[in-house]
Parts: C-alpha cells; sequence; structure tokens
C-alpha cells in the first residue's frame, strides 16, 4: 500500500512536562486507525501534528504530495448566521451536489432532519456537531482525522457514521485518523489502535477488543504495569472474550497465552449475591410506574407506561433527543409528577441521580479535593456477602484514577474528567440504593470508564442508565427499554433492535422526538397474511399475549418470594434466581415472537 504521510523523530513538550519524545510513524492507504489513552497523554496533540496544525519542537511529519486532509476539532468553529443547507455544501448549486450520492447519504444520515434554512445559532449542541461532520464528510478527502467525532451524538447517528467511514474507506485508497473514548466505535471501525502512553505511540493490530486483548498479553510479559490496572484490563478482556465474542476481531497475533490469563476470572456481576443485598436493602418494592403519563402545555410526552422496577435491576433507556427520557427518569426519581396514572414508590427507596450539570460541586469548587470528602462517611462497602470490602473514601478516590497530590487540588482546577468522578464519588458514598446515571461518560477516557465499569459491578442496587455510549450501555446493563412515541418498550434484541424500530420509523414518516402521537413503526415490507395463515398467526399471537402475561405475573412472585426468603440461604436463593431467569428467558422470546407476528399482521 502507498504511503500517504509519516512522522519521524517527533518531539514535543510545553513547559511543565515533555508529551513526544522520539516517535516514529506513518499511515499508509487503507488504513483506519484508532487513537487511545488517558486524557492528557496527547492524543489531540499527535492528531494536530499529523494534520499540520501543530509543530512539533524536533522531528517532522511528511505528506505525500497531492495529499488532501478534512480535520474535524473538538471544538465548534461553525457561524451561529450561517445556515445548516450552506455549511454543509457552501455555494454548490443543488443540481450539482444532489447528484453525488456521497453527498446525499451524508444529508440523509446527519441532517435530513434539521431546516435546511435554519441558522445554526437555533441548533443544539447536538445538532450543530452533525452538520460540522456533514460539513466534512461532503468533502473529497484522502485522510481524514477525527477529533471525538461521536461527541453530542445519539446512538443512531454514531451507528450511521461507523457504517459511512467503514464503507467509504472499502471503496478507495484513504485514510482515517480517529481519536474516541466510543469503544463500540473503535471496534466496529478501526483496522488498527495506537495506545498514547507514556511519551510513545504504540500500535496494536485490530480495534478495541483486539486492543485489548494484545494489552493484557504484552503487560503479562512485560510485567511493568501496576496490578490495578492490569487486573481492570483483564476483567475487561474476560468480558469481551465471553459476553461478546463476535465483536473481538481475528488478529494474527498468537492469543493461547492470553486466553489463559482469563481462565480463573470470575463473571464480571456476581448476580444472585447482588440481587439478594440489594432486595435486602431496598425490599421487594422499588418504584412502579401504574399506567403512568405526563403531558406539558396539551402535549403529552410520554402515556401508559407500565413499568415495575425490581429490586437489583440494570437497565438502558435508549430514545432520540426530546423523547422523554429524562422525563421517564424524573417520573422514578419523584422530581416530574405524572398528569395520569400513578408513581408506587418503596418506602426505603433512596434515589440520587448523575446528571450531566455536577451540581453536586457547585458548592466546592475553591475547596480541596480531601476536605470535600472528609465531612464524608469513612467506609464504603463494595460487593456482597462473603466477597464484600470495605474502602476508605481516600481508596475509592484512587481507585477511580485520583493521584495522592491530587487531593490537594481545589475542585475548580480539576478536569472535566476528574471532576465528573468527584461528582459520581460524592453521590456513591451518599449510599442510595437507586442510582441513575444521566450520561456518564462524557470527559471519560476508555481506562477510568473501564474503572467506572469495575466499580459498579460490586454495586449492589438499581441502576438506570441513559447514554450514548453503547459499549458503556452494554457493558453495565443487563437490559434495554426505549421511548418510542411516547410509549416505553422493551427491546429483546437490545441497541440492535432499538436500531431496527427508529430505521422503521423513519422510512414510515413517523418519528419519536417528543410525539406520543406518533404512530407505531411500520410493518416490514413483506406483504400482510391473509386466509389461513393470518387466522393462524392472529391466534398465535392472542395465545403468546396471554402466555407473556401469565409468565410476568410468575416472575414477579418469584420475586416476592426471594425477598422473603432467608437472606443467608445462598444456595436457596441461587435456585430462585435461576427460576426467575429462565421465566425472564422465556417472556423475552415471546415478546420478541409476538413482535415477529405483530409485523406479519401489520
Amino acid at each position: 500500500m502507498a504511503h500517504l504521510l509519516g512522522g519521524e523523530s517527533l518531539h514535543l513538550e510545553f513547559p511543565t512536562r515533555v508529551v513526544f519524545d522520539a516517535v516514529s510513524l506513518g499511515l499508509d492507504e487503507g488504513d483506519r486507525i484508532g487513537i487511545v489513552g488517558r486524557n492528557g497523554d496527547g492524543k489531540s496533540s499527535l492528531l494536530a501534528m499529523l494534520s499540520g496544525r501543530l509543530e512539533p519542537d524536533a522531528g517532522r511529519v511528511t505528506v505525500r504530495g497531492g495529499v488532501t486532509m478534512g480535520v474535524l476539532d473538538q471544538a465548534d468553529v461553525l457561524d451561529d448566521d450561517d445556515t445548516v443547507g450552506h455549511a454543509v455544501v457552501g455555494e454548490v448549486p443543488e443540481h450539482e451536489w444532489a447528484g453525488s450520492a456521497r453527498i446525499r447519504d451524508v444529508i440523509a444520515g446527519l441532517v435530513t432532519d434539521l431546516p435546511w434554512d435554519a441558522p445554526l445559532g437555533t441548533l443544539s449542541g447536538g445538532q450543530r456537531r452533525r452538520v460540522a461532520l456533514a460539513r466534512l464528510l461532503v468533502g473529497d478527502w484522502d485522510v481524514l482525522a477525527l477529533d471525538e467525532p461521536t461527541n453530542h451524538l445519539d446512538v443512531e447517528a454514531i451507528a450511521w457514521l461507523a457504517a459511512h467511514l467503514k464503507t467509504r474507506w472499502s471503496k478507495n485508497a484513504g485514510a482515517l485518523l480517529v481519536v474516541t473514548h466510543d469503544r463500540w466505535f473503535l471496534d466496529e471501525v478501526c483496522t488498527t489502535t495506537w495506545e498514547v502512553h507514556d511519551r510513545i505511540v504504540e500500535p496494536f493490530e485490530g480495534g478495541y477488543a483486539a486492543y485489548i486483548l494484545q494489552r493484557v498479553e504484552r503487560d503479562r510479559q512485560a510485567a511493568v504495569i501496576e496490578q490495578r490496572r492490569q487486573n481492570l484490563a483483564r476483567k475487561e478482556l474476560a468480558w469481551l472474550r465471553r459476553g461478546a465474542p463476535a465483536r473481538t476481531s481475528k488478529p494474527k497475533f498468537r492469543i493461547d497465552a492470553a486466553n489463559e490469563l482469563i481462565e480463573d476470572v470470575p463473571e464480571i456481576r456476581d448476580k444472585v449475591s447482588l440481587q439478594s443485598l440489594a432486595v435486602s436493602r431496598l425490599g421487594k418494592d422499588v418504584v412502579d410506574l401504574l399506567d403512568a403519563g405526563v403531558a406539558y402545555d396539551g402535549r403529552e410526552i410520554l402515556r401508559d407506561v407500565e413499568w415495575r422496577i425490581a429490586p437489583g435491576e440494570r437497565t438502558g433507556i435508549l430514545g432520540v433527543n426530546g423523547a422523554g427520557k429524562s422525563t421517564l427518569l424524573g417520573l422514578v426519581a419523584g422530581t416530574v409528577e405524572p398528569t395520569s396514572g400513578r408513581v408506587k414508590r418503596g418506602k426505603t427507596v433512596k434515589v440520587a441521580t448523575l446528571t450531566q450539570r455536577m451540581d453536586e460541586l457547585d458548592e466546592h469548587l475553591n475547596d480541596p479535593v480531601r476536605v470535600v470528602i472528609s465531612g464524608l462517611r469513612t467506609s464504603y462497602t463494595i460487593g456482597a456477602g462473603s466477597k464484600a470490602t470495605e474502602l476508605t473514601p481516600g481508596q475509592l478516590l484512587e481507585r477511580m484514577g485520583f493521584s495522592s497530590a491530587q487531593l490537594s487540588t481545589p475542585v475548580k482546577d480539576l478536569s472535566g474528567g476528574q471532576q465528573r468522578r468527584l461528582q459520581l464519588l460524592l453521590i456513591l458514598l451518599d449510599q442510595p440504593n437507586v442510582l441513575i446515571l444521566d450520561e456518564p461518560t462524557n470527559d471519560l477516557d476508555t481506562d477510568m470508564l473501564a474503572a467506572i465499569e469495575d466499580l459498579l459491578d460490586s454495586w449492589a442496587g438499581t441502576l438506570l442508565v441513559v447514554s450514548h455510549d453503547r459499549y458503556f450501555l452494554e457493558r453495565v446493563t443487563d437490559q434495554q427499554y426505549a421511548v418510542l412515541g411516547g410509549h416505553l418498550r422493551h427491546l429483546p434484541g437490545g441497541i440492535d433492535e432499538y436500531l431496527r424500530l427508529r430505521d422503521r420509523e423513519r422510512s414510515s414518516g413517523t418519528t419519536s422526538k417528543g410525539d406520543a402521537s406518533a404512530s407505531a413503526p411500520a410493518a416490514s415490507a413483506a406483504p400482510a397474511l391473509a386466509g389461513a395463515e393470518r387466522r393462524a398467526a392472529e391466534k398465535e399471537l392472542t395465545a403468546a399475549e396471554r402466555r407473556i402475561e401469565k409468565l410476568t405475573a410468575q416472575a414477579d412472585a418469584a420475586r416476592t418470594a426471594l425477598a422473603d426468603h432467608d437472606q443467608s440461604d445462598y444456595a436457596g436463593l441461587g435456585e430462585k434466581m435461576k427460576q426467575i431467569g429462565e421465566l425472564d428467558a422465556e417472556i423475552a422470546a415471546l415478546e420478541e415472537r409476538w413482535f415477529v407476528l405483530t409485523e406479519q399482521l401489520g
């Protein structure tokens, strides 16, 4: 493959530290490279040097003659007075850009729901990010350099972007450089991973899963990485290899030694112990939304929501911006009152919400970190039963990536990621038993995301998560729901099912955005059943609905029995949890069949 650009003996330093020292690397045609590393280690600086926007202090960057490069910065540089259409296609006449399949695909994928003449100053942060991406992607570049392209994008837009980039580079000889903390995106798009650490850039073959596999093997052989970080990587590898084997690409290196590392690694969560502890802390009643609805100014946001949240439930919530996710969480937290139906809350429920605003830190901005935590409880329990561990707030801070020196740092001088971690720590130390996380992955690098996931693995309570980070959502939750057309819908097929439903909505011309009156997702293009086949399907659908209702009642009864069971009888608890799991699996299978039948019946 032809060489496009490269760096030779790159050296970069700032007044307080050296960022890179004698780094050499290259980019060839067809490369799709993901750049990962801890915040502050130089990922964006590396991208800036390679794109010519930052001069190295020593060494040089060489670019093959005629090579063009398009760059997406993290910063929003759009002009508020510009319009969506002009920002995307400029002065190009409509008949010209409309004749380009690539430009039509970009517009359909990113800005088709935005008014073409809308001033950019009237758009949200996520909408402006899509316009910036569209403006870049309509161009014909040899190399694309993207710095956190998934920031402010929802699950659908991220999935579209991944598919577009893969298709684009399967058809031409260009190359891609992308800095991102989105691990699903790395796995989906990238064929090579560069890890930036300790003044060097270390290459790994494959996407995120393959990178983790190689890193664990590297750490085992070299034995130079601290034990805590190595154990986290081993645990994450165990999940990647066992829980999501389809994600792990087939790298060309030997994996036998690395696989031996996870033979004795237990499941990431001890679900029986955590569920029994959650039941003992919460009782059998958590929060029940009973035919609940919310309307503002006569417009329905949510309607007919029936959701009985169980002790220890770990649920991810999906939906487009404005669909009603925040309103739904407000009903659970008690900050929003239903305008129809009712909300029943257990007597022992203590809800805490990790918001995007970091309100918990406002009164502590001038205080050092150690002062902020000194007035809180002296210990924090993680895990359950015989595996329970007591940690001091300082130990918990260390586990979340704070150094001893940072304990004396005022909160206002912490980075965004550090403030985010401190915010989560303050909430956990308050010992809630229902935890709501609203976009918790903002400003966090991949290593710190793994550390927080590890902490949540041992947290006993009910967990509700709203996030556009697909990897995080699938990693910390056991089931997903979607807010569609004002209704709450279970997703037995997870995020893939959600994306299929949204695709049907778009193709049928309906919408979920803040409109409870939108019709249900359209049926598939296949013709509806008729005659004897239709009658048989209707009969099966009715039987499935009755069976789902019966099994749901049995599962509720089993959960009640679990709450009343002797909490010291782990064998009995395990048997009851197995029974509940089998009932839930049968319900999920029937719901999937119900979904297929409703599509066939139109």
